[in-house]
């Protein structure tokens, strides 16, 4: 079935991908640098949350609030120079209220300094193949030397996701207190669509007003990136049109599993005369919606498989195919490994070899 041309919306830049296999479905300017404004914190945060994971950072960390982070400009959680406050709180108020003083206390802690973590920000961008961002603040404050594209966004909002899936989860809290004052998540979109449950805003007179979404319907992701829009009301409306088009017309199909057995193959001269079989990864695919049953699936197994025989080692290939074209070439493995066969298998299964 045909499918119409994806929307144009109303901003700078913008960009739509399906999270699992990275495919951009619509697209706009994606490529250009402009400010993020406090989509930087999508960075600020997924450090803190490595910290967490990897080098042993305690939630429950009492942190010193400094003079320059109490003095923040902008949208702050309201933190008091007198009263230390958690790496926990200091992430809701990062994220949940996207309060520029939580982001610098929690710059100041890890990297030693704003400009020590500013540093670590630039790095983990190279790592994960932000290629045109460059931060020089960890909150979204304007700078000249301050940018990224919308494409790079999406590289991080899908890092965000996929490496620190217990923390993502703050991305959709409602509201959060501290201080005695609470305040609402600046992501409204979060209250228009339940399938929205991410990620986040930034908004400066310079950058105009930007969003990174997401949603999931049913087995499908989508991530949206809206850089640039005029006000509020139209960085939502906007990013809704993109992912409601995505979920329209596209789907996200499962082309292998790393968890379904494929069958058997024979083992010549081994303790087992088969050996169960998966292919070696789950591989996705993103098509349009209706196309998943035009798909195909080819085994071309080896046929002179000699025990031993290891658990993981490649025993043929998948390949996968829509209306005669490839979509996929993936090998198969063997799921357990089997040992040689006694003397006597072993002759034998030389001499039945000699004539299969």
């Amino acid at each position: 079935m045909p499918i119409p041309a994806p929307p144009g919306l109303a901003a700078k830049s913008y960009l739509l991908i399906d999270y699992q296999t990275g495919k951009v479905i619509a697209e706009h300017n994606s490529n250009e640098r402009l400010e993020p404004a406090s989509l930087t914190k999508l960075m600020t945060a997924y450090l803190v949350s490595s910290e967490i994971k990897f080098r042993g950072l305690k939630p429950d960390t009492m942190v010193p609030v400094s003079h320059n982070a109490f003095k923040a400009p902008g949208s702050r959680m309201f933190l008091e120079m007198r009263d230390p406050v958690s790496i926990r709180d200091l992430m809701y108020g990062l994220v949940v209220q996207s309060g520029n003083d939580a982001s610098i206390a929690l710059a100041e802690h890890i990297g030693g300094s704003e400009d020590g973590f500013v540093s670590m920000m630039n790095q983990m961008a190279k790592r994960l193949g932000m290629n045109d961002t460059n931060f020089t603040n960890s909150t979204g404050l304007p700078g000249p030397e301050h940018y990224t594209t919308a494409r790079d966004m999406a590289v991080l909002a899908r890092a965000v996701i996929r490496d620190h899936p217990n923390h993502y989860k703050l991305y959709s809290v409602g509201e959060f207190e501290y201080n005695g004052i609470n305040q609402k998540n600046r992501n409204t979109l979060l209250l228009r669509d339940p399938t929205v449950d991410g990620i986040k805003t930034g908004h400066t007179e310079s950058a105009g007003y930007c969003l990174v979404s997401s949603a999931k319907r049913g087995d499908m992701r989508l991530i949206s990136v809206l850089l640039g829009a005029r006000s509020k009301q139209t960085r939502e409306t906007e990013s809704l049109r993109a992912l409601n088009y995505g979920f329209r017309f596209f789907e996200t199909v499962k082309l292998s599993s790393a968890e379904k057995k494929l069958g058997d193959v024979k083992v010549w001269g081994g303790a087992s005369d088969n050996v169960a079989m998966a292919a070696a990864e789950d591989k996705f695919v993103t098509l349009t919606t209706g196309q998943s049953g035009a798909i195909t699936r080819e085994m071309h197994l080896s046929r002179d498989l000699v025990a031993p025989i290891a658990k993981g080692q490649e025993v043929g290939m998948l390949k996968v195919k829509l209306d005669n074209e490839l979509l996929a070439e993936l090998p198969i493995v063997a799921t357990d490994g089997v040992e040689r066969g006694g003397f006597f298998t072993r002759t034998t299964d030389t001499f039945k070899r000699l004539f299969d």
